[in-house]
């Protein structure tokens, strides 16, 4: 009887030991539990400010993308403008491409027949004395403005 009396102790004592472990687990345990609770019991109140403020950034995105449609509404016909000025500077440009480019082609066929003459001396000299006598009068009428 003595080995089953200490067998006894001894299984007594080591159920006390595990069951201290096992209160100190079981209070963090409930420690951890509490602090969960009063997470759960704010979270309404957060959630209500959060959908309070989502709400909030809602209408004013809302305002503000009403407010930039309308400017776009107000805008679209500058673009519009715009863009048919564009479509018209193209064309006029391609038709003083193609007026320039037949303005090429004549001077190409007179310069030839300068060339061909030898004529080509006497209108380059011709050409610059008429410009220096433009240039002049220029002058003259700039300095006879400027005295005045």
């Amino acid at each position: 009887m003595d080995y089953l009396g200490i067998g006894v102790l001894i299984i007594g004592i080591a159920f006390a030991i595990v069951s201290i472990f096992l209160i100190k687990a079981l209070n963090n345990l409930a420690n951890v539990l509490g602090g969960v609770r009063k997470t759960v019991d704010q979270l309404p109140e957060q959630l209500d400010s959060v959908m309070k403020e989502t709400s909030s950034v809602l209408n004013n995105s809302n305002d503000t993308l009403a407010d930039v449609n309308e400017k776009i509404r107000a805008l679209s016909p500058l673009f519009y403008i715009i863009g048919d000025i564009g479509e018209s500077s193209r064309k006029l440009t391609s038709s003083l491409v193609d007026m320039t480019h037949s303005m090429k082609e004549s001077t190409h066929e007179g310069e030839q027949k300068i060339n061909e003459e030898g004529w080509r001396g006497i209108y380059g000299a011709l050409a610059l004395t008429y410009y220096l006598t433009q240039k002049r009068k220029e002058l003259k009428s700039a300095s006879a403005g400027g005295q005045s």
